[in-house]
């Protein structure tokens, strides 16, 4: 049995998502893929345009065999931990052979040269991000101009896809993981493009970011702008939930945060997770400008420090996700868990296979789980219980729906 893994938000689920769950069986040569997704809050420090449980049944409707949550301290943490959490959750499952990425070069040599680059960080490496830092340069633009400087022919690393893609190299190469590597060109619009993507050739399908449809949704609130840039089963899930359980922005967790700034502004946000002193000094000096969630990541963000940035450390103080936590799990090995969002009942004996080789459980059902998990996955899976619920929350309070908690949500089986 061959077995692939694809990570991914599907923040919504596109075209071009189901274009890279057909490629990656086929260049694979894969029986089964498991995809590994954000919950309900993303990499980008927002909340999920739709909920986990919907999206891993688009996954499972476009190709996927079963749907894993990536915990929300690494869904919500840079490229590096995003990866690393990921990869680290597969390598645990220890039967997955490989994992297929999208990426904008498309060339698997040369982001693996810029991979080790990273992991080995030889001193004219350092020298040059230390260099570029002092200029003021943001972290990631640093870095990437770092790598440009010593591997001068190599891609452009400071390309979203192509960041993942090196960071997903990385953390297999540090965990010296046995998972091969497998990456495809990314096609259609670019990662950041937020215009919907036309195809001059009738009947071709067009591949619009996940950007660009969560803009055009936000824009002008009509379904029918997007039919085209998602498949079928995809179009007909959002148009049933519009307006049910979906859009959902980071606008729409202002009040939320703004009581957590508010209440906690004395004693600073240094112990949050990515927060350090100077922007938690900002933070509480601009604390009264703030209008709400956008707003407030527009106003703080400057030369050294991207909206993303921004975005992801609010949310880490939104959700309550201290920086010590997330250093005891890194000193724990990452993973204590494989969490369960839905599988197809065809794939039994992907799941039989994994339950013989896995190192770690597989939570299905979350009464059982605190009998069988160790008290820091316990910890880790209450993290991301708390993080549904205030997702949940202000999806009640915006569209009127009762409240259903994560004890009471089954998962999806097709």
């Amino acid at each position: 049995m061959k077995i692939t893994g694809v990570i991914a938000e599907y923040n919504p689920f596109h075209n071009g998502h189901k274009y890279h769950l057909e490629q990656s069986r086929l260049l694979s040569g894969t029986d089964y893929v498991i995809a590994v997704i954000s919950g309900d809050f993303t990499q980008r420090g927002m909340p999920a345009v739709i909920d986990k449980y919907t999206r891993a049944r688009m996954a499972l409707l476009n190709g996927a065999d079963l749907v894993l949550e990536l915990p929300a301290v690494y869904a919500t943490g840079s490229a590096e931990y995003f990866a690393m959490g990921a990869v680290s959750l597969l390598d645990k499952l220890g039967a997955v052979d490989s994992i297929c990425f999208g990426s904008e070069c498309g060339n698997l040599k040369t982001l693996s040269r810029l991979a080790s680059t990273l992991l080995e960080e030889p001193e004219g490496y350092r020298a040059a991000l230390r260099m570029e830092q002092k200029k003021g340069r943001s972290f990631p633009k640093a870095r990437s101009l770092a790598l440009q400087s010593c591997c001068p022919s190599a891609a452009d690393a400071s390309s979203p896809n192509n960041i993942l893609g090196i960071e997903y190299i990385k953390a297999l190469l540090k965990r010296n993981s046995s998972i091969m590597p497998l990456t495809l060109q990314r096609e259609g619009s670019p990662y950041h493009d937020i215009s919907l993507k036309t195809e001059k050739q009738p009947g071709h399908t067009p591949f619009s970011s996940a950007a660009a449809i969560r803009n055009s949704i936000a824009l002008t609130g009509k379904m029918a702008d997007i039919e085209s840039h998602v498949p079928g089963s995809v179009f007909h899930l959002l148009k049933e939930a519009h307006k049910k359980s979906f859009p959902v922005t980071s606008d729409d967790f202002s009040l939320l945060l703004q009581y957590k700034l508010l209440a906690e502004a004395s004693d600073g946000f240094e112990q949050y997770q990515d927060v350090t002193s100077a922007l938690s000094d900002k933070i509480r000096k601009q604390i009264y400008s703030y209008i709400g969630f956008e707003q407030f990541c527009t106003l703080l963000k400057s030369k050294d420090m991207t909206y993303s940035r921004i975005s992801r450390c609010l949310t880490h103080i939104l959700l309550h996700m201290k920086a010590s936590a997330l250093e005891k799990y890194i000193r724990n090995d990452f993973i204590f868990y494989a969490r369960i969002l839905g599988f197809k009942r065809e794939s039994g004996s992907l799941l039989g296979t994994l339950k013989a080789n896995t190192s770690i459980p597989l939570v299905s059902k979350l009464a059982d789980a605190a009998s069988y998990l160790s008290p820091i996955g316990t910890s880790m899976l209450e993290e991301d219980i708390c993080a549904s619920h205030i997702y949940r929350s202000v999806v009640c309070r915006k569209f009127r729906t009762p409240f259903v908690n994560e004890y009471a949500q089954p998962i999806v089986i097709l």
